[in-house]
């Protein structure tokens, strides 16, 4: 019987409007009038991942930056993985000599250089998840949307190496070219041994720590509260997922997922705006998985 569930958020928990469907918050309730514990597992910051889940009233832990960060429902840190400074700055470099728009995690929330592009790359990635906006909506509505997501802007990002308390936590890269110009980069990133290269869309790739990745987090979760991985529900439908996905015991990909994150999960559940995540849990309490 499963006592620990954690689910990804886009493209998963959320549905196209970006929040969490009764069909869903009906699901994660009974798991936990069973005293099964939820959680989310997203490569969004704390910050970003709240609204969503207060505005479905739901209170639970969180593995955030895909694993960089993990905290208790109350908000208390139990784990931070940074990438070293000077990869970091390494990176940078790499990225602007290709001209790739980028932004980083880091303790102190994201950073970016460009508001702009900025809009024009969140755009692609809603125009992904809602295929029947035009390109002038899909900027409007992530206009709209950005509005309300807590981010920092600054000219150069050598800035933040003068705030020394500053940790590096997760770099995301946008190409509207997607693979053609992020697998290169991929390959080099892989170069430096203890980093990691997932990708939460088909346009972005997001570069951790080698430990900080969502399935370590679960796996530490799990330890933490002296639950077996078998006895663990993992949801998700990106790359970034994988990890997670491989270590359950019970794992289920989102019927809207990637074809490598089906053929790694055990089971299948309906798309996010079928509320799959609900039906999820359902099956796996029902039939107990």
């Amino acid at each position: 019987m499963i006592k620990l569930i954690a689910s990804d958020m886009d493209g998963t928990l959320l549905n196209a409007s970006m929040q969490i469907s009764e069909e869903n918050i009906q699901a994660i309730k009974y798991a936990q009038s069973k005293g099964i514990e939820f959680m989310v597992a997203t490569g969004r910051n704390r910050k970003e991942a709240l609204p969503p889940l207060e505005e479905a009233g739901l209170d639970c832990a969180m593995i955030n930056l895909n694993g960089a960060q993990v905290f208790d429902s109350s908000g208390t840190s139990l784990f931070t993985v940074p990438i070293d400074r000077e990869k970091t700055r390494s990176i940078i470099d790499l990225l602007k000599e290709q001209n790739i728009y980028f932004e980083i995690s880091t303790s102190n929330g994201i950073y970016s250089e460009s508001q702009t592009r900025r809009i024009e790359n969140f755009a692609i990635h809603t125009a992904e998840a809602m295929p029947h906006l035009t390109h002038k909506m899909a900027i409007a509505m992530t206009a709209a949307r950005l509005e309300f997501l807590p981010i920092n802007y600054v000219t150069d990002f050598s800035e933040l190496f003068l705030l020394e308390e500053l940790e590096f936590l997760k770099i995301i890269c946008f190409h509207p070219d997607g693979d053609s110009v992020l697998a290169p980069i991929t390959q080099v990133i892989d170069g430096y041994g203890d980093l990691v290269v997932t990708s939460s869309g088909q346009n972005n790739i997001e570069i951790n720590h080698r430990n900080a990745q969502k399935g370590i987090a679960v796996a530490h979760v799990a330890k933490d509260r002296g639950i077996d991985l078998s006895e663990v529900l993992t949801i998700g439908d990106n790359l970034n997922d994988l990890s997670m996905l491989q270590v359950a015991g019970v794992s289920f990909a989102m019927g809207n997922g990637e074809l490598e994150v089906k053929e790694t999960a055990k089971y299948l559940t309906s798309t996010n705006i079928e509320s799959g995540v609900g039906k999820a849990i359902m099956r796996a309490i029902e039939e107990n998985l």
